[in-house]
């Protein structure tokens, strides 16, 4: 039975390989030459003709100064590769990147030692969890067992968690994905633009999508991502009927900019409500009517494939590569088109964020209550978000020391802030009350509001880290601006 060393190839055993190679090479040579001896021979036993006995006599002369050269040559190899082994034992003589294939950088030590540790801390952190509960199930007293297990796998969790963020910046492709990400973002945002501005408006196929939904910012700015993502997957223009608006009575046109450019009307066109059904074929969604008005999502019983979670089949293997949440990826390229403010209502939001003292590292925290709670979810204490704001600082200062702890709080709920404040005096809180104030109930459809919930949405979207619930559809809408 063979042994193979569990250790890394040298150089030397390289060539001890080779060395072996040209030994088989001699043996195979001495064979080809009997082969070659014995055919030349051969016809001289069957025939007797002293002219042809000449002419294999002179072939075979050659052959064998043939043969005497190559041994002469294996010889000479054999004697460089032996004198350059002996020079400090590490063969310098020899070019030893040759030895690799095509001469490829392989990736760096501090890369690999990286890889390795977090796959023994993984290894670990399950020895330790499968140890210490199957302990715990034979003790008495568990809680206080449990909480100091839980400690530990906190901690454990954490610097594996730094050890996975930090893989990025050693593989060498940071850069490249930073790069691809922007490619990728100026690719959607001019097709959106193409679309939204054809050559000809008049002959253009259009989708209608009125803003007239009775629900808050949150989930009428989702109506309209619905809306784009339906208008781009059936190659259509987006038209925005905004007349009326709950936060503007003149549209959305006159708090940002238009969706389109050029193409605002669908003219005298037949308007078509989708779904429309297609009676040739029985039930089934057609989708050729010129111009279609899209309904609520609410009332759609089967949705089209694509819709979220889905992304565009052309450009799934490019976003899945520099993102790995590509759904909130794609919603965030459809946020990014349409949030843009006009000039009057991004003065106001900067005159805002400027009061601030907004600086990194910083995590964002979003906390609804008003009519949220008792309806659509659950009261959440304060205490319930700072674990995870605790737990992301703990971790962050494996890497790097954190002079302040910063949180900014967004919250339709004046008295969150003060109560933050007093409970947590180890944490500098960012905010502003008169932002709650203005997000309640009672005041919740106003300019002024709306101007609170675009800075809450614009510096939530650049925190470092986001802590809120999914109850609240204008933290799905900064968790979407963030990716």
């Amino acid at each position: 039975m063979k042994h193979y060393s569990s250790g890394p190839t040298t150089v030397n055993d390289y060539f001890m390989m080779y060395l072996a190679k040209w030994k088989r090479a001699a043996v195979v040579l001495l064979f080809v030459w009997i082969v070659v001896t014995y055919l030349v021979i051969s016809p001289l036993r069957c025939n007797g003709n002293q002219d042809e006995a000449s002419e294999f006599q002179e072939r075979l002369k050659k052959v064998s100064s043939q043969l005497e050269t190559l041994r002469q040559q294996h010889s000479n190899l054999i004697s460089q590769i032996k004198k350059s082994s002996s020079l400090n034992g590490n063969l310098k003589d020899i070019d030893t990147g040759s030895l690799f294939l095509d001469g490829v950088q392989g990736p760096t030590e501090d890369y690999e030692n990286l890889r390795r540790r977090i796959y023994s801390n993984t290894k670990e952190l399950w020895y330790y969890v499968h140890h210490e509960l199957t302990k715990v199930i034979q003790e008495d007293n568990k809680a206080e067992k449990i909480q100091t297990i839980l400690d530990q796998i906190g901690e454990r969790k954490r610097s594996l968690l730094s050890d996975q963020q930090s893989l990025p910046e050693l593989d060498g492709y940071n850069e490249w994905r930073q790069a691809e990400a922007a490619n990728v973002s100026d690719l959607v945002q001019r097709r959106l633009h193409y679309l939204q501005n054809p050559p000809d408006c008049k002959d253009a196929r259009k989708l209608i999508c009125n803003l007239n939904k009775g629900c808050g910012f949150g989930c009428q700015l989702h109506h309209i991502v619905y809306c784009l993502i339906f208008a781009y997957a059936t190659e259509r223009t987006l038209i925005l009927n905004s007349k009326g608006w709950r936060y503007n009575n003149k549209g959305w046109e006159y708090v940002f900019m238009p969706i389109s450019d050029t193409c605002t009307s669908a003219y005298d066109d037949k308007v078509v409500m989708w779904p429309e059904m297609d009676k040739k074929y029985s039930g089934e969604v057609t989708y050729d009517a010129k111009v279609l008005a899209l309904t609520f999502i609410d009332s759609i019983s089967q949705k089209p494939k694509f819709l979220p979670l889905a992304i565009p089949k052309d450009l799934a293997h490019r976003i899945t590569r520099f993102n790995g949440d590509p759904s909130s990826w794609w919603i965030g390229q459809m946020l990014k088109y349409i949030l843009k403010p006009r000039q009057a209502m991004q003065k106001a939001i900067n005159d805002t964020i400027a009061k601030m003292n907004f600086k990194k590292p910083i995590v964002g925290v979003h906390i609804r209550r008003t009519d949220k709670v008792g309806t659509e979810a659950a009261f959440h204490h304060i205490h319930e978000y700072m674990v995870h704001v605790k737990d992301y600082y703990d971790q962050l200062e494996l890497t790097r020391p954190v002079d302040v702890r910063r949180v900014y709080l967004a919250t339709d709920d004046a008295n969150v802030l003060e109560d933050a404040r007093s409970k947590y005096p180890s944490y500098e809180f960012l905010g502003d009350a008169s932002i709650a104030k203005t997000a309640a109930t009672h005041r919740r459809y106003t300019p002024l509001s709306l101007t609170g919930l675009l800075v809450d949405l614009h510096l939530l979207a650049l925190c470092d880290y986001l802590v809120c619930t999914f109850s609240s559809q204008v933290h799905r809408s900064t968790t979407t601006l963030y990716h």
